[in-house]
């Protein structure tokens, strides 16, 4: 038999998943689609009645995420500006629609390359709170998204939280996104830069590239070729000639391989210079 359960707290909602397997019900924009017209096989836990899991707070060392909150929240939330990318993406998860019911925590454990969500949280340090009946432990979410559809969530485990450490919520931030349309539309590649620049010169810098790998990647290159430099239209420059070696892109009906990388260049060349505050909003493109 089919079992349904929609827990009221997190201690009950631990104690079930401890019990044995649970298919976990949260905004639901990608569990639907993903079941289609085929039966139910699995049991559902649907989380949310779980309100401890919605909404973000600010702690002494960090900005903490609730894994039920929704796109819109984070978009509505004031929020230090090296999150404009994450906002940025956020307006790009489908529709408004989509937006208002979709978990952060949902886009992280669908595990999509295509994910619009990742590289703005990749920038950050984002981490995963992922909790048990047993214990609760802390991953970098470079860590636990291992590739496509899969994730480190060991049985009996919730993500409950994402946590940005303060250290990282410095900087200024930009997304750009393109596709084969200008809205509703899976990434061909997306990029997410945070740039923290101090008299002129970029100190820090992240770079994050998603839909050019199995995984978003983080591109050490790039962001050490970038840091020392004046912060000016000269790093544009500086990115068409950075190595970008963590990419590989496949090639589908959305892009040739080919395409996808010399897209993510451009892209990144554009992202760097949106935090620099050197191009206007462009966060999506149209190929």
């Amino acid at each position: 038999m089919i079992r349904y359960a929609k827990p009221t707290t997190l201690d009950e909602a631990l104690a079930l998943l401890g019990e044995g397997a649970w298919r976990v019900l949260a905004g639901g924009t990608d569990f639907y689609p993903a079941q289609g017209a085929k039966p139910f096989r699995d049991n559902v836990l649907d989380i949310n009645g779980l309100a401890a899991l919605r909404g973000i707070v600010e702690t002494e060392s960090h900005w903490v995420l609730g894994a039920r909150t929704t796109w819109t929240d984070l978009v509505r939330h004031p929020l230090p500006a090296a999150f404009d990318a994450l906002k940025q993406a956020a307006r790009e998860v489908g529709s408004l629609q989509i937006q208002n019911v979709a978990s952060i925590a949902g886009n992280l454990c669908n595990a999509s390359p295509a994910a619009d969500g990742v590289p703005g949280l990749l920038v950050l340090d984002a981490e995963v709170e992922l909790r048990s009946v047993a214990a609760t432990r802390y991953l970098p979410l470079q860590g636990f998204i291992l590739g496509n559809r899969r994730t480190a969530l060991l049985p009996g485990e919730l993500v409950t939280a994402i946590r940005i450490p303060k250290r990282t919520s410095a900087g200024t931030s930009a997304f750009v996104k393109l596709g084969a349309r200008r809205y509703l539309v899976i990434s061909i590649a997306m990029v997410a830069a945070r740039l923290v620049v101090d008299n002129g010169i970029v100190t820090e810098a992240a770079v994050s590239v998603g839909s050019c790998s199995a995984v978003a990647r983080r591109l050490a290159g790039v962001e050490a070729v970038l840091r020392g430099k004046p912060a000016g239209p000269a790093l544009a420059d500086a990115v068409l000639s950075a190595p970008m070696a963590e990419l590989s892109p496949i090639a589908d009906v959305r892009g040739s391989a080919e395409y996808r990388l010399d897209a993510a260049r451009e892209l990144v060349a554009r992202a760097v210079l949106g935090a620099c505050g050197l191009t206007n909003d462009n966060s999506m493109v149209a190929a």
